[in-house]
């Protein structure tokens, strides 16, 4: 049987051959398209606010006051997300960690900062936690994809992902705070 003509061109790319760099093989173009897609959802980005932006100039004053109609302070909403990113971040590493009872365990037993120094720490934890997920999904050697031996069907991926979408959720929480406050 004769062989089919192919209908597409051969031709040679000459940037290719100028020295640009090859196109990553298609197996590890979708896993560098979905690390980068984490990160940018981790990071704030898209259409959600960082931390950042949300938190950086937060007066300690207000990290205790309450509005009309919203049960949090903005000191319960940092430290539940603290707790929680730092639950999920650890679950994710540590074979032996064990998770703060739900729902109690998650939030703080005050509505203020015991002090200034609480409320900067808890702040500054919350970055290196955040900085921590996203090395593990920025690292090669991370398989986004496979299940925690200690977990019921977890993966980084699904870890990861938990916990862009409660900093998004509690984040978009502190700016009506902050808007309803006047800061």
């Amino acid at each position: 049987m004769p062989k089919k003509k192919s209908t597409t061109s051969k031709k040679r790319n000459p940037a290719r051959k100028a020295g640009r760099k090859k196109t990553p093989q298609p197996s590890t173009l979708p896993d560098k398209s979905v690390r980068e897609e984490v990160l940018s959802l981790l990071g704030g980005g898209k259409a959600h606010i960082d931390f950042e932006a949300a938190m950086s100039d937060w007066p300690v004053q207000l990290a205790a006051a309450k509005v009309a109609n919203f049960p949090h302070t903005a000191w319960m909403l940092l430290e539940h997300m603290r707790i929680g990113q730092w639950d999920i971040l650890e679950f994710s590493r540590n074979s032996k960690h064990i998770s703060p009872p739900w729902p109690k365990g998650y939030w703080p037993e005050s509505e203020a900062p015991p002090s200034e120094k609480a409320w900067k720490s808890a702040m500054t934890q919350f970055k290196t936690d955040l900085r921590a997920m996203q090395q593990l999904v920025t690292n090669s050697k991370t398989d986004l994809y496979a299940k925690l031996p200690w977990g019921d069907g977890q993966t980084i991926l699904r870890e990861a992902l938990l916990v862009a979408d409660h900093n998004a959720y509690h984040l978009g929480q502190l700016v009506m705070l902050r808007k309803c406050m006047g800061i």
